[in-house]
């Protein structure tokens, strides 16, 4: 299992258009892949699950992956967290 703490940079948060992006990326890797946000776990493959949590601009969550690409699945989403979603890291 992999874990790692990211802020979310753009100041709209993971609202629909980002979410989407977020979980395309997530599909690209074979891991389970998960996104918390202070005690709220959700399946980082899931739409519905990733708007439930209500992320914003600058709140903290972990991204958690487990199997056999989890570093590069956790990575891989982190930097697109950091690049605001743009259209370089997709």
């Amino acid at each position: 299992m992999h874990v790692k703490e990211v802020v979310v940079q753009n100041q709209v948060g993971l609202h629909a258009r980002p979410a989407t992006f977020f979980i395309q990326k997530a599909n690209e890797f074979k891991s389970s892949i998960w996104i918390e946000k202070d005690d709220r776990r959700v399946n980082a493959k899931s739409l519905l699950g990733i708007l439930s949590l209500g992320i914003v601009g600058g709140t903290k969550v972990r991204i958690i992956a487990d199997g056999a690409d989890e570093e590069a699945a956790v990575d891989g989403l982190i930097e697109l967290i950091d690049s605001g979603f743009s259209e370089e890291a997709r």
